[in-house]
């Protein structure tokens, strides 16, 4: 009797199910998926359906310190910590943030250099691009990721309220969608699924490291660390490589940008971060310190 009368639900998913996924088309992830990831995404799954409790109660609220608080940050670091406690990774404060307060999350990722805005120009920074590219990103350049972070705001400025995590991607028509699990929305873990041109997203803390970043004073974080040596290499700096965009940054670049004939104005852009890698990629293949030996038998 059960079959009998699953069967009219069955065939209306049969109907429905091929249309769905002739109308969507999955996007395979453009870098390599770490481990982690998938580990991270499996949590995220089981937690699925959970619901908060009276006056706004969440165990994720508990776990980082208030159970009452709002709960989409903690909800996703508190996925990261149990992937560290079943796998004996090191994820949270290093691949991850563990924070609950508004724009942490997002500074954070910008501080480690992975963060990507959906409009292309970080605030205090200047324009992006992807690596290799050689023009700025704009919105809908950059696809995220599978374990990459979302950020929202529900206002018209640069705030983060929301954030989300980042399962897959689809094609729909000439649109792309996110897809996520996020919490609080608005009582629960739930999916969703969200257009890559909403207005509403901020933009992405990223799992790997794909865009570089215009640079200027007082400018702070791994990428001005990452430059800084690679100026120290090629002999455009004798300061420290302290990730610390300051005034005695700011002179080098002004000096190589003279020398070598670009604007001078002590910023490192897109026109003088990759002339530094061309000179710092020469010199590194001309290294031998830096090449690899091959036994052969």
């Amino acid at each position: 009797m059960k079959i009998i009368r699953l069967l009219p639900l069955l065939v209306v998913l049969l109907l429905i199910c091929p249309l769905a996924l002739a109308q969507e088309e999955y996007i395979p992830p453009q870098w390599e998926v770490p481990e982690y990831v998938t580990w991270l995404l499996d949590i995220a799954d089981e937690e699925v359906g959970y619901k908060e409790g009276p006056h706004g109660y969440s165990k994720y609220g508990e776990w980082s310190g208030d159970p009452y608080a709002q709960w989409c940050a903690e909800f996703v670091c508190w996925c990261v910590d149990q992937v560290d406690r079943q796998h004996g990774t090191q994820l949270l404060n290093h691949v991850y943030p563990m924070y609950s307060a508004q724009n942490v999350g997002k500074n954070w990722f910008i501080k480690e250099g992975r963060y990507i805005t959906r409009w292309g120009n970080i605030d205090g920074w200047g324009y992006q691009w992807l690596k290799g590219e050689d023009k700025f990103l704009k919105t809908g350049d950059y696809i995220p990721q599978p374990g990459d972070w979302m950020f929202f705001t529900w206002t018209s400025g640069t705030d983060t309220d929301h954030v989300a995590m980042v399962e897959y991607c689809t094609r729909k028509g000439d649109d792309i969608l996110i897809h996520v699990i996020e919490g609080n929305n608005p009582t629960s873990v739930q999916r969703a699924a969200y257009s890559l041109y909403d207005k509403s997203i901020l933009g992405y803390g990223t799992v790997h490291d794909v865009a570089d970043v215009t640079m200027r004073y007082p400018c702070e974080g791994e990428k001005v660390r990452q430059f800084q040596n690679k100026l120290i290499y090629i002999g455009a700096y004798d300061g420290k490589a302290n990730g610390v965009y300051g005034s005695s940054t700011v002179a080098a670049v002004k000096t190589f940008q003279q020398k070598h004939g670009l604007k001078v104005n002590g910023i490192a852009n897109i026109a003088t971060q990759q002339l530094v890698d061309t000179l710092y990629n020469d010199l590194i293949d001309r290294d031998p310190a830096y090449w690899t030996v091959v036994d052969e038998e």
